[in-house]
């Protein structure tokens, strides 16, 4: 996940000799980051051997082990700007290039220079999303309830929405990405304009404490929904795309309701002119 940014520097001891010992809870994230990005990576290669399936499993396996790494580094405190950096290279190649190439080999090379130029408009979406993000955390001033929500669709949720087409033909919907490539290009379009625009959607990194009478319901919800993801992957991946989209409005409505109940600075008159 995308993490908070803290100076590598206060996290290693250094002693006599040449080289600095780094505690190994710095170097745990680190590694399910190298994991992730090796699995987006590997979707790429398995989307040229038109292996399709298992190149989106590996995007999504992606996807969770992004949501892990961040978790991981803030409950074992090794979170690090290092770290921070990785994880952002990362979810460019895994949520950005690797999409992007998915959609292209599967559809839109139909469309030649314009498939093309879409794909190249998901990758740059996905760098910029990624980059105000890096911007947005070292704001003083935002307030406390805004961590309750993203400024756009995130990276990892951008991806998941991009590939929305790709479950839908593994279900037998149609037979053949090209053939639908008039419909899945303007489609790759809007969620890339999703993923770079100002609309709020909920974030779900205050989800780290669970209020105790709610422990079991939610534990049976995890488990239902693991083995949904297992018995009928692309069926879940569907309706979890298609609810995403539907809680926006929602997330909207939050997100105003949320800022008309902040309270606003006195405005201080000006002193009439001479």
């Amino acid at each position: 996940m995308e993490e908070a940014r803290d100076s590598l520097d206060h996290a290693v001891t250094r002693p006599q000799g040449r080289f600095r010992m780094v505690p190994v809870r710095y170097l745990l994230p680190n590694l399910i980051t190298l994991l992730a990005l090796c699995s987006g990576v590997t979707a790429i290669r398995l989307a040229l051997e038109a292996r399709y399936e298992l190149a989106v499993a590996c995007v999504m396996l992606a996807v969770v082990l992004d949501a892990v790494d961040g978790r991981l580094a803030r409950l074992l405190k090794g979170t690090s700007r290092f770290g921070a950096e990785l994880d952002s290279l990362a979810d460019f190649v895994n949520f950005g290039v690797a999409p992007a190439i998915l959609l292209y080999v599967w559809s839109l090379n139909s469309l030649k220079t314009l498939g093309w130029v879409i794909c190249l408009v998901l990758a740059i979406a996905c760098a910029l999303r990624l980059a105000r993000f890096n911007v947005a955390l070292d704001d003083p001033n935002k307030p406390a309830w805004a961590s309750q929500f993203f400024s756009g669709a995130p990276a990892p949720a951008g991806a998941g929405l991009a590939l929305l087409p790709f479950y839908m033909g593994f279900l037998g919907l149609f037979d053949d990405g090209h053939d639908w490539a008039l419909v899945i290009g303007p489609y790759v379009v809007l969620i890339a304009l999703l993923m770079v625009s100002r609309i709020p959607t909920f974030s779900g990194k205050n989800m780290g404490r669970i209020p105790g009478d709610k422990v079991l319901p939610v534990l049976v919800v995890a488990a239902l929904a693991v083995i949904m993801l297992i018995a009928f992957p692309w069926e879940f991946l569907t309706i979890v795309s298609i609810a995403y989209m539907a809680l926006i409005p929602v997330s909207m409505r939050s997100y105003r309701r949320h800022a008309a109940a902040e309270p606003r600075p006195p405005q201080v008159d000006s002193p009439p002119a001479a």
